[in-house]
Protein backbone atom coordinates (compact mmCIF):
# COMPACT_ATOMS: atom_id res chain seq x y z
CA UNK A 1 0.00 0.00 0.00
CA UNK A 2 2.82 2.43 0.87
CA UNK A 3 4.55 1.65 -2.41
CA UNK A 4 1.40 2.55 -4.36
CA UNK A 5 1.03 5.77 -2.41
CA UNK A 6 4.68 6.70 -3.08
CA UNK A 7 4.28 6.01 -6.80
CA UNK A 8 1.08 8.04 -6.94
CA UNK A 9 2.71 11.01 -5.20
CA UNK A 10 5.76 10.83 -7.47
CA UNK A 11 3.50 11.00 -10.51
CA UNK A 12 1.77 14.10 -9.12
CA UNK A 13 4.94 16.19 -8.89
CA UNK A 14 4.84 18.99 -11.38
CA UNK A 15 7.55 18.91 -14.03
CA UNK A 16 9.11 21.96 -15.54
CA UNK A 17 8.33 22.41 -19.22
CA UNK A 18 11.11 21.24 -21.50
CA UNK A 19 12.50 23.24 -24.38
CA UNK A 20 15.77 24.09 -26.05
CA UNK A 21 18.56 24.71 -23.51
CA UNK A 22 21.28 27.38 -23.71
CA UNK A 23 24.11 28.17 -21.27
CA UNK A 24 24.08 31.75 -19.98
CA UNK A 25 26.42 33.88 -17.87
CA UNK A 26 25.58 37.19 -16.33
CA UNK A 27 25.05 39.42 -13.33
CA UNK A 28 21.86 39.72 -11.27
CA UNK A 29 20.67 43.34 -11.47
CA UNK A 30 17.26 43.00 -9.73
CA UNK A 31 15.00 40.37 -8.17
CA UNK A 32 11.21 40.21 -7.90
CA UNK A 33 10.34 37.72 -5.15
CA UNK A 34 6.58 37.86 -5.80
CA UNK A 35 6.99 36.96 -9.50
CA UNK A 36 10.12 34.79 -8.99
CA UNK A 37 11.96 36.70 -11.71
CA UNK A 38 15.53 37.96 -11.99
CA UNK A 39 16.75 40.80 -14.15
CA UNK A 40 20.01 39.49 -15.59
CA UNK A 41 22.67 41.42 -17.51
CA UNK A 42 23.56 38.43 -19.69
CA UNK A 43 26.36 37.90 -22.13
CA UNK A 44 25.58 36.75 -25.68
CA UNK A 45 23.68 33.45 -25.71
CA UNK A 46 25.00 31.64 -28.79
CA UNK A 47 22.16 30.48 -31.03
CA UNK A 48 19.53 32.46 -29.09
CA UNK A 49 20.23 36.20 -28.66
CA UNK A 50 22.80 38.95 -28.32
CA UNK A 51 23.99 40.25 -24.95
CA UNK A 52 21.27 42.20 -23.15
CA UNK A 53 19.69 42.89 -19.80
CA UNK A 54 16.24 41.39 -19.39
CA UNK A 55 13.92 39.78 -16.88
CA UNK A 56 13.84 35.98 -16.66
CA UNK A 57 11.49 33.74 -14.68
CA UNK A 58 13.59 31.47 -12.42
CA UNK A 59 12.44 27.88 -11.84
CA UNK A 60 12.07 26.02 -9.57
CA UNK A 61 11.68 28.26 -6.50
CA UNK A 62 14.79 26.72 -4.88
CA UNK A 63 16.90 28.14 -7.73
CA UNK A 64 15.44 31.63 -7.14
CA UNK A 65 16.29 31.43 -3.43
CA UNK A 66 20.03 31.17 -4.29
CA UNK A 67 20.12 34.61 -5.91
CA UNK A 68 21.14 38.04 -4.63
CA UNK A 69 21.51 41.33 -6.49
CA UNK A 70 25.11 41.64 -7.69
CA UNK A 71 25.71 37.87 -7.97
CA UNK A 72 27.61 36.64 -11.03
CA UNK A 73 25.94 33.47 -12.28
CA UNK A 74 26.16 30.65 -14.77
CA UNK A 75 22.82 29.04 -15.57
CA UNK A 76 20.71 27.43 -18.25
CA UNK A 77 17.99 29.25 -20.20
CA UNK A 78 15.22 26.89 -21.28
CA UNK A 79 13.29 28.23 -24.28
CA UNK A 80 9.94 27.07 -25.65
CA UNK A 81 7.32 28.93 -27.65
CA UNK A 82 6.44 31.50 -26.27
CA UNK A 83 7.85 30.84 -22.78
CA UNK A 84 11.37 30.78 -21.33
CA UNK A 85 12.95 30.47 -17.90
CA UNK A 86 16.33 30.18 -16.12
CA UNK A 87 17.31 27.08 -14.14
CA UNK A 88 20.41 25.15 -12.97
CA UNK A 89 21.84 28.31 -11.41
CA UNK A 90 25.43 28.35 -10.15
CA UNK A 91 26.48 31.46 -8.26
CA UNK A 92 30.16 32.39 -8.75
CA UNK A 93 32.28 32.42 -5.59
CA UNK A 94 32.62 35.83 -3.97
CA UNK A 95 36.09 37.36 -4.07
Amino acid sequence: MLLLLALALAGCRSKLPEGKRYPVQGEIKALDASAKTATIDASKIDGFMEAMTMEYPVKPDAEFQKLHVGDRIEATVVVGDPWYYVTDVKVAAKR
